[in-house]
């Protein structure tokens, strides 16, 4: 059998970050051959993530962030079991370091991203790699990206909650300030859609009837009842449509008329917003 040293012991240590113990049976088990040992620790990995699979991941860090022409935006959430980990430098450190490779190559779709070289590996092998460091289940649960002429993104203090927001038009004066808004806007707000046009026909559906069965209960003449439960769909989208939401800095102002005064076909092109555990 191969000598195995401590200072092996250690190297491995510095190029996986596994704990010490781990480290040592991974070479004793591969001959002391580091690359056969990086995969021991890989393979490890998977299956602790396979044997983790039924725990819950509802912890983490949720973040966003634009590129430098501004216009593509990323957002994703990358969660964990315990809010031990997710605050740990190391987990903070990995997640910032996989929002740099996503602001760098700009994938389209979860699945683009997963399988983006970082490191000689997948990000899904490094999310993986991690499920083996932590010994907690982790998951890319959600990842989307919006570009549009002028893009922003904003990161609630404590990384559990983040949105991006795309404008039509980029060249508009105060742009900057009213975006940064907007996005807070979109945080605090939790608009389901940007306008009336883009609510589902389900959701629509939804909402007349609770509408019409609301009437009921109050007793409303039958004759009304549809009458009522539109008006009360009026209220829905004023209420949880971002361009017809009273503006949080001004509630004189929808947010639609907040950006029109700024430029008359100023608008919002699409936004997301991801919180933990919504």
């Amino acid at each position: 059998m191969v000598n195995i040293t401590a200072a092996d012991v250690n190297k491995l240590r510095q190029m996986t970050g596994a704990g010490m113990m781990d480290c040592k049976k991974a070479l004793q088990e591969n001959d002391g051959d580091f690359e056969l040992a990086i995969d021991y620790l890989r393979k490890k990995g998977q299956k602790l993530a396979t044997k983790r699979a039924d725990k819950d991941a509802n912890e983490g860090i949720v973040i966003a962030q634009v590129n430098v022409s501004k216009d593509y935006a990323v957002i994703f959430m990358l969660n964990c079991e315990t809010d031990f980990v997710a605050k740990n430098q190391e987990f903070v450190d990995f997640t910032k370091l996989l929002l740099d490779k996503a602001i760098e190559a700009q994938p389209s779709s979860i699945e683009e991203f997963k399988a983006l070289n970082l490191n000689g590996r997948s990000v899904e092998e490094n999310i993986t790699e991690m499920v083996g460091k932590t010994g907690e289940k982790m998951e890319l649960a959600h990842f989307e990206v919006i570009r549009a002429p002028r893009v922003f993104a904003y990161n609630h203090p404590g990384n559990r909650l983040a949105t991006i927001l795309g404008l039509n038009k980029a060249d508009v004066e105060g742009i900057d300030q009213a975006g940064h808004e907007v996005a807070m806007q979109i945080a605090a707000m939790a608009p389901v859609a940007v306008d009336k046009d883009d609510v589902s026909a389900e959701t629509i559906a939804r909402e007349i009837e609770i509408g019409k069965e609301q009437a009921r209960l109050d007793g409303k003449p039958e004759e009304m009842v549809e009458k009522i439960a539109l008006g009360k769909l009026n209220k829905f989208y004023k209420e949880n449509t971002l361009l017809n939401q009273e503006f949080v800095r001004d509630n004189k102002l929808s947010v639609g008329e907040f950006l029109h005064k700024l430029d008359k076909d100023l608008t919002v092109s699409g936004f997301k917003r991801f919180m933990l555990g919504a």
